[in-house]
C-alpha cells in the first residue's frame, strides 16, 4: 500500500497551479536548454555514455511527466539538444506516478518511478543503460570551486544525509503499510 501524503491539497493545488499559471514559451524553452546543458555536462564525463548516445544520432526522445514534456534529439557527439517542436520522437516516456510527493518519496528511496515507454525498443535499452550507469559527479564538481578537502567533507555530510532520508523514506513506507521492521 502507498503512503498517503499528509498534505493531500498539494496535489490537487499542483494541479491546479500547471494549468492555471501557464509560464510563457520562452521560460519553458529556457528551462529546457538549461536541462539539457546539465545532462551533457553529466554526460561528457562518461565517454561510454556518449559512445553510446552517439550511435543513437538523430533519434527523438520525448519525456513527459503531467504537463509538462521535453524533446530531446542525440547529436552525433554523443550529446543531446532540444529537439524541435514539431520533430516526431522515437520514444515516448511518460512518469506514471502523478503525485509529486510519491516521485519525491520514491526518489529518496533510490528507486525508478514507474514509466511507460512507448516506441523504439534498442533506443529505450540505451536510455535505460544512461540512467542505470551514468551518475553526476558532484563532488568532482565542487573540488575544483573549493578544492579537493572541502568537496569532500560535504560530499560525505551529503551522503549521510541522503542515507538518512532514505532509512526515513523506507521507515514511513513500511510503517504506512502495517510492516515493521526488526
Amino acid at each position: 500500500m502507498a503512503t498517503q501524503s499528509p498534505f493531500p491539497f498539494l496535489d490537487g493545488f499542483a494541479d491546479k497551479l500547471a494549468s492555471t499559471l501557464q509560464p510563457p514559451a520562452w521560460i519553458i524553452e529556457e528551462v529546457q536548454r538549461r536541462m539539457v546543458l546539465f545532462l551533457n555536462h553529466v554526460l561528457m564525463q562518461e565517454p561510454e555514455a556518449q559512445a553510446r548516445l552517439a550511435r543513437q544520432k538523430g533519434r527523438v526522445v520525448q519525456a513527459q511527466w503531467r504537463s509538462f514534456l521535453i524533446k530531446v534529439e542525440a547529436t552525433p557527439a554523443g550529446l543531446l539538444d532540444v529537439a524541435a517542436a514539431t520533430a516526431k520522437p522515437d520514444l515516448l516516456l511518460t512518469v506514471m506516478q502523478d503525485s509529486p510527493f510519491d516521485l519525491a518519496q520514491s526518489a529518496f528511496r533510490g528507486d525508478k518511478p514507474a514509466v511507460r515507454i512507448e516506441g523504439d525498443v534498442q533506443l529505450a535499452a540505451e536510455i535505460n543503460w544512461l540512467v542505470d550507469n551514468v551518475r553526476w559527479d558532484l563532488e568532482e564538481d565542487l573540488s575544483r570551486l573549493i578544492g579537493d578537502a572541502p568537496a569532500h567533507a560535504l560530499g560525505d555530510a551529503g551522503r549521510r544525509m541522503a542515507q538518512g532520508l532514505r532509512q526515513f523514506a523506507g521507515s514511513r513506507t513500511s510503517a504506512g503499510s502495517g510492516r515493521t521492521d526488526a
